[in-house]
């Protein structure tokens, strides 16, 4: 342990700078037990460590020993959103804002005590944003990897209760599509559809509009030949978000390839009101992007449960669904077909 003189030794300031090194330390290392046994991540695993470790050196026995746990009476304090955890991301979510806010308290109260002290924790804070978005980045991309079922909304009456009951049934990503909203109206349904998405651990992408997504916090954007590159995409949205585009023919997913799209949607494979007056691409094109592909890329058009198996049997291992499930009488039982049919095909996509 380093000894850092302080300046005033006031007792109660003391108080505050060991309570939130705790509470510091604390948060980083429940994110580190992620980062090592979720994600088997070595490089985030040390970052953490190593924060720690910074945080250990600067809480200095003069400093412990003004610890007054007995007489905290933000010991007795709670609330209700503290006592549940839906998901994991709700889990780092909140460990992420615990550490931030105490880091900024110690460098705050810092500059009372030891000017180096605040310097130290301001460094540290910053690098808890970077693994903060580092780590979400990361498992975007590795969640993206692992989906097979994609829905697409469409309008329809429930939409919030349909895309949950679609959730509650597996469904691991959710594009919001809506070409005749006002921007308010879109901007309130994407934030609400992602809140609704995160509870379940489910990615959330936005159709088309970039300003949305970002708007929204979304997990990227999903776009069209006719929309923006997906290098100016990437620039606006940063390099952390999923960026999707719809292909319809092998020159346009080699384009899109060498763009540098995340995903690609394939298709549409039947022809669908969706898509009104675009012909059907077909299994053939599927059969192509089953060999070509290098990134993941989704079966879109007209799949359905009656016909998703000569989709799958064209090689096709994830597939994009419309109304399918917005238009099932029971979406949470036609998701579950859904993932079973795909897993069943295709066990370890």
């Amino acid at each position: 342990m380093i000894h850092h003189p302080l300046a005033s030794a006031n007792p109660a300031v003391l108080r505050i700078l060991d309570a939130n090194f705790d509470r510091a330390r604390e948060g980083v290392r429940i994110i580190e037990e992620w980062c090592r046994f979720g994600l088997n991540h070595t490089e985030f695993a040390a970052e953490c460590k190593a924060i720690r470790q910074e945080l250990g050196r600067w809480q200095s026995p003069e400093i412990r020993a003004f610890r007054d746990t007995p007489g905290d009476p933000g010991t007795e304090l709670s609330h209700p959103q503290e006592e549940t955890r839906a998901s994991v991301t709700q889990v780092l979510t909140a460990n992420f804002c615990r550490t931030q806010e105490a880091l900024r308290v110690l460098e705050e109260y810092a500059k009372i005590e030891n000017a180096e002290m605040a310097i130290a924790c301001k460094h540290l804070r910053y690098r808890v944003y970077t693994l903060e978005t580092n780590l979400s980045g990361h498992q975007r991309f590795q969640k993206l990897q692992k989906a097979q079922l994609y829905l697409v909304t469409s309008e329809v009456e429930d939409l919030f209760g349909t895309v949950e009951a679609a959730l509650q049934g597996g469904l691991p990503l959710v594009q919001y599509r809506e070409k005749n909203a006002d921007d308010l109206t879109r901007l309130h349904r994407a934030k609400k559809l992602r809140e609704i998405c995160h509870q379940y651990d489910a990615l959330f992408i936005v159709n088309d509009r970039i300003d949305i997504a970002l708007a929204a916090d979304a997990d990227g954007v999903h776009l069209g030949q006719e929309d923006l590159p997906v290098a100016i995409a990437r620039n606006i949205l940063g390099a952390h978000r999923i960026v999707g585009r719809s292909t319809t023919n092998p020159e346009e997913m080699e384009r899109s390839l060498a763009e540098g799209a995340d995903y690609i949607g394939v298709g549409p494979v039947h022809e669908t009101p969706t898509k009104a007056g675009k012909a059907a691409s077909g299994l053939e094109y599927v059969r192509y992007a089953a060999e070509r592909s290098t990134i993941p890329w989704f079966a879109i058009g007209g799949i359905n449960t009656d016909n998703i198996q000569e989709v799958l049997n064209a090689g096709a291992t994830r597939v994009s669904v419309v109304r399918a499930l917005m238009q099932a009488p029971n979406p949470t039982l036609t998701a579950q077909f859904f993932q079973a049919q795909l897993t069943r095909s295709h066990p370890h996509s």
